[in-house]
């Protein structure tokens, strides 16, 4: 979106005015940024209209300093890194942070003086704070809580697994055990389904905003709840009514017609309330609670009738919108803002957009069929898919009589070599055999879906080609094979086979990284000469509550895409672009050609600068070509190195599961718990164990090189081989900081992470008492075009890290200070002790106040 236009935000999320009448900018500011950039930038001296990035030659990080040097002068009005690039001149910046000229009492009052303020909320959305916690023993005693709440749970899994397993292999005949599979799997679907609904209710009854002090008995209850709610079952329905009937069980208020596509599933349901005909699409979070500095704020969210909230947007407690408004793609509201009715809102924080935020018209979409398709998709999953996982492992022990053999009485095979060499060999097949022959699937079965579905045309949800899409969809992300081939030149033959019209491509070596999705290949268009970072999303299909269609989504050429970009069908931007990490990609105005684009709402920025440019002789003629075979050469090994890894893993959980059922012949099911909990722990150590070894003589650490650098190929292997999937179950609890103790990060006392990522573990200090919330970024790095740079980033005690917040390298956030949900803080940047940042790029909104907001809220 576009348009220029005063936001209104809440009052804690409005940025502090340099020069609210407390300080007045001096004469000689001009003269003061420059002799500042001088220091910065080791020149003489600097010139009062000479260009930032074009005479300096200037880049982010440079200016990042500038800021942070300029906002410790208390004689200089504060400097956001979105007022250096919209003024990009000492003069120009110095005219542009000067306080207006006073009016007199009879002149208008100015648009900002005069626009309303969302008033802080009370009662509702807030209550008094717990008591301190006791100690380090509160903490140790939550974990021993948790610890056994996930034994107990393994118990009860077990014991039915068994119990059913049993029954199964007792029938007779192919057609009785199919029979029994299907019954079975029918009773384990509802119990696995309505199991975490009868724990919310049993252990929390109805939310209601309050505060809970994490670590508490309280907050396990919260965990418990959680956990269960997350992992059940029907949170793969994600898009489906079946979504919703959960949701609405959960205790949740939602309309009629309403399609939840994001799988982060909202926690606290009774405080969520979502009217007729509302769509909320993919890598949404609308949690209706969030973590800060020790303590979980649970508030509401509402939304009215025929809302849209579109891809990979985040909506924190105690926001709103009104029927029939728009919150476009890559975009937040935050704490306290609300979308009045029919308006359409984009960025982050959010403001009011220049222009609509289109959507796909609606069609007739009853009940009746809604109904069929849920009714469709259960019979799928009873009939289909969960007999086929019951014979596929009495498939898997038939056809290696060493590993059934660990469950005849008699003596233990596993002091055998024939058993290991058989489950080596086993881990093997499964493997190397069967995933080769996932090509020949994914070359064939969804080209020939692709057929049915005509680009542009609008259907209705939940019918014939809404399922074809929805295979395609799933088919063609195989995040295992996007790791495969990421970060090398295999990624470009992988995606054209998928589908991807790539153009002629000019190979980089790393012209996709490890992650990239799409909802249709065979409408993703990527420009010759582009490279792309992790994290791309290519969203070509939109959905209303009714209706969908998929539409070509075209990058342009000679462009870089940084990380975690949502990329939609309509976008307008063309070749030649450089796209910051996070951006909003715009989808009206002109087609942006030769510019970067950064922040949501996105501005133009330089579309690079002279530090990265260091490297252009690499680029071409044979100094790429002799690059490029070394680099392939070094991803080769890295490939197989990962292909090894996860045959040697598959080895070591049969091993562990084999284990598990030779006790099982004398002491039952508690030895399948048993298993279960022990391969939590075998495979936290094992992708430990395999990282340090990638790491062990080149600890990723602080670089500036060109990505034909082995150095840089050396990263690029630490990405790719080890795991990070294991350490999803420990959210929320002790043991995560352990396990990042582990794996190198600096880490302090107490820490609550409920879901961040750290890119380089060994690069991150983080200070006791921190709480990171769900979807929280920490990236040490950045590469644009060929250039690759890296740099440590501290957080200091008690921060917080916003839902969604993404913090880039080289950053220092001072004790106490916060970070909003969805912001981006840029790489350099030094946040203030106690202050309050946010927005995309997240610029200060009021110093020193994070705690004490908080606190009085």
């Amino acid at each position: 979106m576009s348009g220029k236009r005063v936001a209104t935000l809440p009052p804690d999320l409005r940025e502090a005015a340099p020069h609210d009448g407390a300080a007045v900018v001096p004469r000689s500011a001009e003269a003061e940024f420059a002799d500042v950039l001088a220091d910065v930038l080791h020149l003489d001296r600097v010139a009062a209209d000479s260009h930032f990035f074009d005479d300096l030659g200037a880049d982010s990080l440079m200016m990042a300093h500038f800021c942070a040097r300029v906002r410790k002068r208390a004689d200089l009005p504060a400097v956001s890194m979105r007022d250096v690039y919209a003024h990009p001149t000492a003069g120009a910046l110095a005219s542009a942070l000067a306080p207006p000229a006073p009016s007199s009492p009879t002149a208008d009052p100015s648009p900002a003086k005069s626009l309303p303020v969302a008033a802080p909320s009370a009662g509702r959305d807030s209550a008094p704070a717990p008591p301190a916690p006791t100690g380090r023993a509160r903490y140790r005693v939550c974990g021993a809580l948790q610890l056994l709440s996930f034994v107990a749970y393994s118990c009860l899994i077990a014991s039915i697994t068994v119990r059913g397993y049993e029954w199964i292999s007792a029938g007779s005949g192919v057609l009785s055990g199919y029979l029994r599979s299907v019954v079975f799997g029918a009773g384990a679907l509802l119990g696995l389904s309505v199991l975490p609904i009868a724990t919310k209710w049993v252990l929390v009854g109805r939310w209601r905003p309050q505060e809970i002090r994490i670590w508490s008995l309280a907050y396990v209850r919260f965990w418990i709840v959680r956990t269960l709610v997350r992992a059940d079952p029907l949170v793969l329905f994600a898009g489906s009514p079946l979504y919703t009937l959960y949701l609405r069980a959960l205790g949740a208020r939602i309309g009629k017609g309403v399609v939840i596509f994001s799988r982060n599933v909202p926690l606290c349901t009774d405080l969520l309330t979502v009217g007729d005909s509302s769509v909320v699409r993919k890598d949404s979070f609308l949690s209706c609670y969030r973590a800060h500095d020790g303590l979980i704020q649970t508030g509401t969210v509402t939304l009215g009738r025929d809302v849209v909230v579109a891809e990979a947007s985040v909506l924190d407690i105690g926001t709103s919108m009104g029927d029939g408004a728009r919150l476009a793609h890559a975009s937040a509201l935050h704490r306290g803002q609300s979308v009045p009715a029919g308006e359409h809102w984009h960025g982050s924080p959010a403001e009011p957009a220049g222009a609509e935020y289109q959507v796909v018209g609606a069609v007739v979409c009853g009940t009746l069929r809604r109904a069929v398709h849920s009714g469709t998709q259960l019979l799928s999953a009873l009939l289909v898919y969960l007999p086929l996982a019951v014979g596929g492992l009495g498939m898997l022990l038939a056809g290696a009589p060493q590993l059934s053999a660990v469950l005849d009485p008699g003596p233990s095979v596993l002091t055998t070599w024939a058993f290991y060499r058989d489950t080596l060999a086993a881990s093997f097949v499964l493997l190397f055999v069967i995933v080769p022959l996932a090509f020949l699937l994914l070359a064939t079965v969804p080209r020939l879906l692709s057929r049915t579905i005509r680009p542009d045309k609008v259907y209705p949800l939940y019918g014939f080609h809404y399922g074809v899409h929805r295979a395609i969809t799933l088919l063609t992300n195989r995040r295992f094979l996007t790791r495969l081939f990421g970060d090398s030149s295999g990624i470009v033959p992988y995606l054209r086979l998928l589908g991807y019209d790539l153009s002629r491509v000019e190979q980089t070596g790393s012209n996709f990284g490890t992650e990239v999705k799409h909802e249709t290949p065979y409408l993703s268009l990527v420009g010759t000469g582009t490279m792309v970072a992790d994290g791309l999303s290519i969203n070509n299909a939109e959905f209303s509550s009714t209706s969908f269609r998929v539409s070509r989504a075209a990058i342009g050429a000679h462009s870089f895409l940084g990380n975690r970009i949502a990329f939609p069908a309509r976008s307008r931007v063309g070749d030649n672009c450089l796209l910051a990490t996070k951006v909003m990609v715009p989808v009206d105005g002109r087609t942006r050609e030769g510019v970067g684009l950064l922040g949501s709402p996105s501005f133009e920025i330089p579309r690079s600068v002279r530090r990265d440019s260091s490297f252009d002789r690499m680029k071409s003629g044979e100094t790429l070509r002799s690059g490029l075979a070394a680099k392939n050469r070094h991803n080769a090994a890295s490939m197989g190195l990962y292909l090894l890894v996860r045959w040697f893993y598959a080895f070591v959980v049969t091993l562990v599961m084999s284990g598990a059922a030779e006790l099982y012949t004398s002491v039952g099911a508690s030895a399948v718990a048993l298993g279960n909990v022990l391969l939590v722990v075998v495979s936290a150590g094992y992708f430990v164990l395999v990282e340090r070894l990638v790491t062990v003589f080149h600890a990723p650490g602080p670089l500036f090189c060109s990505i034909y650098d082995p150095r840089f190929w050396r990263r690029e292997r630490f990405w790719k081989v080890p795991s990070e999937t294991y350490l999803q179950i420990f959210n929320g609890t002790p043991f995560k900081s352990l396990v990042w103790r582990s794996l190198g990060v600096r880490i302090g006392r107490e820490v609550f992470d409920d879901g961040c990522y750290l890119t380089e573990r060994t690069m991150v200090t983080i200070g006791d008492h921190a709480t990171l919330n769900a979807g929280s970024v920490v990236q040490c790095h950045s590469q644009e075009d060929g250039t690759f740079k890296s740099a440590t980033t501290t957080i200091g005690s008690h921060c917080t890290l916003g839902v969604g917040a993404f913090v880039h390298y080289g950053v220092t956030i001072d004790d106490g200070a916060a970070l909003a949900p969805d912001s981006f803080l840029m790489k350099g940047e030094s946040v203030p002790r106690n202050a309050l940042w946010g927005g995309n790029p997240a610029r200060q909104i009021r110093p020193g106040s994070a705690r004490s907001e908080e606190a009085a809220r």
